[in-house]
C-alpha cells in the first residue's frame, strides 16, 4: 500500500484530544504518525492541506442504499461513491431491504457489493424480528456471525411490548446494540408531518410529540429491565431529549442520533405542500430544533447522522400525502454540521466529534479516531468553501434535496478508506 503523508492541515481528532497543525502520516493502510513525520518515513505521495482540516472519516449511521430491492432509486455502488465523495468512510444500511437483513445470505450479499464499488465501507444492521413484521425473533446470533454490527426493526414498529421484551434480552445476551426508531404507531399511523399549526392550516393528517414520547419511555422502561444497550435513531422533540439525558443521568447504557436536516429546518419547510421537506420523523418547532441542538452540543445526543433516503423523482411529484418521505442526504450531512459550528451551536471540534467518535462508538466499532495504528479513514475538508448547491453537485443517484439552491459551506478535498484515496476533489494530490 502507498506511503503518504497529508502535509499542513488543521488536525482534528476528538477521540485523542487532538487540534493542532501538522502532519498525517499513513503506511500499510494505517495512521502512522500525527503531528510530526517520524525519522526515516518516506512517503511516496504527499497531500498539501494547507488551510483544511484534516479528521477521521465520518460515520453515518443510517443511508438507505436501496439494494436489495430498490434499484430503481440507487445501488450500492452509487451511493458509495457519493458517501466518500462528501468524507463518509463508513455509512452503515438499516435491514428494511427487499428482502430484509434477516438472513446471513442477505448481509453477505451487501457486503460483497460493498466490496465491489470499493469506496466507502457498508456496515450492516440486522433484523430484530424477522421479516420486521414484530412477531418472531429474527437470528439475531446468525446475523451477528454474519457481520451485522447491531440489530434494528427500521421504521416498523413492534407492537407487542412482549416481542419487544424479548428482543431486548435476547440482543443483551449477544451484547447487540438495539438500534430503535421512537414511534408509536397507534399515535402516527396514516399520518406524515408534524401536529402542529402548520399541519392544521395545510389540512395534513398530524404525528404528535407525544408519539415520540410515549415510544421512549416504553423503550427506556423496558431496556433498564433487560439490559440492552439502546440507541435511539433520529430524535426529534424537546421532550425525548430530556427523557433521554434523565436516563443516562440514571446509568442506562443508552445513546441517541439526530438527523441533520432536524437541526436546521422546522414544521415551517412544508409550507405550500413542498414534498422535498416530506421526512419521518417529521420536522417540527423551532423549539425542538433548539433542543435538539442544545441536547447534541451537551453529549445527550452523541451523533449526527445523514438518514440518507434518495428517490427517483417521481417519489416526489404525487400530492404530498402519497409522496415517499425521505431526503437524499449524503452530501449535506458534513455542511451541514459545519453550519452548526457558523451559528455558534457546537465547536468544530465537537462537530466532529458527532460525526466521528460519536457514532463509532455507537457501532462499537474502533472507528472515528486518528490514533497511531488506527485504520487510516480519514477525510480532508475545506471548511471555507460556500456554493450554492445544485443537483448536479449531488452524485447520488437521488436528487431529492430541500437544501438545493441553498449556500450552503464546508466539503471534503480528500477521502482515505484504509489508506487508499477514494475520492479527490479540488487541490488535493
Amino acid at each position: 500500500m502507498t506511503r503518504l503523508r497529508i502535509r499542513g492541515g488543521r488536525i482534528i481528532d476528538p477521540a485523542n484530544g487532538v487540534d493542532r497543525d501538522g502532519d498525517l502520516c499513513v503506511a500499510e493502510g494505517r495512521i502512522v504518525a500525527i503531528g510530526a513525520t517520524p525519522d526515516g518515513f518516506t512517503p511516496k505521495r504527499e497531500i498539501d492541506a494547507t488551510g483544511c482540516v484534516v479528521c477521521p472519516g465520518l460515520v453515518d449511521l443510517a443511508a438507505r442504499l436501496r439494494e436489495p430491492g430498490a434499484e430503481h432509486k440507487a445501488s450500492i455502488a452509487s451511493e458509495a461513491r457519493a458517501a466518500a465523495a462528501a468524507g463518509i468512510t463508513t455509512v452503515v444500511c438499516p435491514p428494511d431491504t427487499d428482502p430484509p437483513v434477516d438472513t446471513p445470505a442477505v448481509v453477505e450479499l451487501i457486503h460483497q457489493r460493498a466490496a465491489a464499488a470499493d469506496q466507502a465501507r457498508v456496515e450492516v444492521l440486522g433484523a430484530l424480528t424477522h421479516g420486521l413484521r414484530g412477531a418472531q425473533l429474527a437470528a439475531m446470533g446468525a446475523l451477528a456471525e454474519a457481520g451485522c454490527v447491531g440489530v434494528s426493526n427500521a421504521h416498523q414498529p413492534i407492537r407487542d411490548t412482549e416481542v419487544l421484551r424479548r428482543a431486548l434480552e435476547y440482543a443483551a445476551t449477544l451484547g447487540l446494540t438495539v438500534f430503535l426508531h421512537a414511534e408509536d404507531p397507534w399515535l402516527a399511523e396514516g399520518r406524515m408531518v408534524h401536529e402542529g399549526a402548520v399541519s392544521a392550516r395545510l389540512g395534513l393528517a398530524g404525528i404528535p410529540a407525544v408519539a415520540e414520547t410515549v415510544a421512549v419511555a416504553r423503550i427506556l422502561m423496558l431496556a433498564e429491565a433487560s439490559g440492552a444497550r439502546v440507541h435511539f435513531c433520529r430524535l426529534s422533540t424537546a421532550a425525548a431529549v430530556d427523557q433521554l439525558g434523565a436516563a443516562q443521568a440514571h446509568g442506562l447504557p443508552v445513546s441517541a442520533d439526530v438527523a441533520a436536516h432536524q437541526l436546521h429546518l422546522t414544521e415551517d419547510a412544508i409550507d405550500g405542500f413542498d414534498s422535498l421537506a416530506h421526512v419521518r420523523p417529521p420536522l417540527r418547532t423551532a423549539a425542538d430544533r433548539e433542543a435538539l441542538r442544545s441536547g447534541l452540543a451537551a453529549g445527550v445526543i452523541t451523533a449526527v447522522c445523514s438518514d440518507h433516503q434518495p428517490h427517483e423523482a417521481d417519489a416526489k411529484l404525487n400530492p404530498f400525502p402519497e409522496t415517499e418521505p425521505g431526503i437524499s442526504a449524503l452530501e449535506t450531512l458534513l455542511p451541514l454540521t459545519l453550519a452548526l459550528v457558523r451559528d455558534g451551536a457546537l465547536t468544530l471540534p465537537r462537530a466532529i466529534d458527532r460525526l466521528t467518535q460519536g457514532p463509532a462508538v455507537a457501532l462499537g466499532l474502533a472507528r472515528g479516531t486518528l490514533a497511531p495504528g488506527a485504520p487510516a479513514d480519514v477525510c480532508v475538508f475545506d471548511p471555507e468553501t460556500r456554493y450554492a448547491l445544485t443537483e448536479s453537485d449531488l452524485l447520488s443517484a437521488g436528487k431529492n434535496s430541500p437544501f438545493i439552491g441553498r449556500e450552503l459551506g464546508g466539503s471534503a478535498v480528500v477521502t482515505l478508506v484504509e489508506g487508499r484515496v477514494v475520492f479527490e476533489g479540488r487541490g488535493g494530490i
